[in-house]
């Protein structure tokens, strides 16, 4: 039995309330409750929205109390291993993850299980191995140019290569049960269970006798990663249990992997664009600036995290009302996924502005030299929420290919950015590069989406009362 927001009301509010209150209480049914598209969209986007809230809270007190225990130092070289270890494994999957949430619905709607059974346990196994081969390079790249790595990065970066192919693997995860709808096993594994057994592991550790330092933290990591990847694959395993019925497997490889590679260039061109100017500070400058950079970068995790959940909710609306030609159905969800991301993007900037400097000296005092860069960031930002998801509306109306030249192209800027303004500028000249580099994205996507698929993309749209699918005569 459900209880209705409505209910509750009419049962105990005080009658003069209960007219006034009519309205709220029905909106709020038909959020929770409703069984529309919808509906489920804005239930998953808050859940996913909750979680993210959560996620950025406890990312944020373990990065403080990392940042506390190791020093400015051996943070910025744990910071510089996990980052890259983190972008090797979403890259390892080469475009999977992202794909299967275009199947799985695709397939259980036509009710083909047989194929749905295949692409499940494919991806994990595909998963595996590209991981592990792609693993297995590293520690031999890294054994071949030991000479050129800086000594304190050497362990870490060997520690590393073993999360790599559990990384994978939870990405691979997160994807199946995104295609199912199911945001808690997509979010709570890797974004709640996962930092919280690194920081619990770690501070173990440290208690039991180790040393402070990147190697402690890295293989705190790596039990964690281990330990939630597997205890994911068992729940999924058995949710999947009560929902796909048994049966055959059947796999398409040649098509999963002609959809997966074109995914593969975006989600990679897009994690390297997100991540490369922490990977070039590293390189360029002392692990102590590393440090205060990522700790910038971390406190914008309050606007990230907005643009992420809303992307998570709304994808699957996106290719089905897409393909089945649902104009009106498809300008809504794209309506809904600008006004989602662009107004809690503002407001959290807007308190990132107030408290910033407070959040940053929880790292230690040092760290309150990095409060310039959020301006800088901000900027970027919320220039990138004014279009919403939009890649997202790209990737799944099948142009992917597009979509990966525009991130290629914004990475190569990106990239010659970095590398031109950090030795001058330092990491004012890295979150200028950045900031840069997420406008010139979000010009090219809006472009991209107005020529493709005729559609103006754009809070400014709304405003103007002109979001809508062109005719081919205007969508130049």
């Amino acid at each position: 039995m459900r209880v209705s927001v409505a209910g509750v009301i009419e049962r105990w509010a005080p009658r003069p309330l209960r007219a006034r209150l009519a309205g709220p209480a029905a909106w709020a049914d038909g959020a929770l409750l409703g069984a529309d598209d919808r509906a489920v969209a804005r239930r998953i986007a808050l859940a996913t929205f909750l979680v993210r809230i959560a996620s950025a809270v406890i990312a944020y007190l373990s990065q403080v109390l990392l940042a506390r225990w190791m020093g400015d130092f051996e943070y910025g070289v744990y910071v510089v291993v996990w980052v890259g270890a983190v972008i090797i494994g979403g890259l390892s999957c080469l475009g999977i993850q992202t794909a299967l949430v275009r199947f799985i619905p695709e397939y259980a709607a036509r009710g083909a299980f047989d194929l749905l059974r295949g692409v499940m346990l494919g991806s994990r196994l595909h998963g595996i191995v590209t991981a592990t081969i792609v693993a297995a390079a590293g520690v031999a790249g890294v054994a071949l140019f030991r000479a050129e790595i800086a000594h304190y990065y050497l362990m870490p970066l060997y520690l590393a290569a073993i999360c790599i192919p559990m990384l994978a693997i939870g990405e691979i995860q997160d994807g199946l049960a995104r295609g199912f709808n199911w945001a808690d096993l997509a979010l709570w594994p890797t974004f709640i269970i996962r930092p919280l057994l690194i920081i619990v592991l770690t501070y173990a550790a440290i208690r039991l006798g180790g040393a402070p330092d990147a190697v402690t933290a890295m293989i705190a990591a790596i039990v964690a990663t281990w330990l939630v990847a597997l205890g994911q694959m068992v729940a999924i395993s058995r949710r999947v249990r009560r929902t796909v019925p048994a049966g055959p497997r059947r796999t398409q490889s040649l098509h999963w992997i002609a959809v997966a590679l074109p995914i593969f260039l975006v989600e990679g061109f897009f994690n390297l664009l997100t991540n490369v100017d922490i990977l070039i500070v590293g390189q360029l400058r002392p692990p102590e600036e590393v440090a205060v950079y990522f700790a910038a970068v971390k406190t914008l995790a309050l606007v990230h995290f907005v643009y992420f959940a809303v992307r998570a909710a709304l994808m699957p609306r996106f290719s089905q009302y897409y393909a089945s030609g649902e104009h009106d159905r498809f300008e809504a969800s794209v309506r809904d996924s600008l006004h989602w991301t662009f107004w809690p993007s503002v407001a959290a900037v807007l308190l990132l502005f107030v408290f910033g400097r407070l959040l940053l000296a929880m790292f230690g005092p040092s760290f309150v030299g990095g409060y310039s860069l959020l301006f800088i960031f901000a900027i970027g930002l919320l220039f990138r929420a004014s279009i919403g998801p939009a890649e997202s509306i790209l990737t799944m109306a099948g142009e992917q290919r597009i979509c990966a030249a525009v991130y290629a192209g914004t990475f190569l800027v990106n990239l010659v950015l970095n590398y031109s303004l950090i030795p001058r500028f330092g990491l004012e000249g890295a979150a200028i590069a950045t900031t840069t580099a997420l406008i010139v994205e979000t010009v090219a996507v809006y472009w991209a989406v107005r020529w493709r698929l005729r559609l103006r993309c754009s809070i400014l749209h709304i405003f103007s009362g002109s979001l809508r699918i062109l005719p081919r005569a205007d969508a130049a």
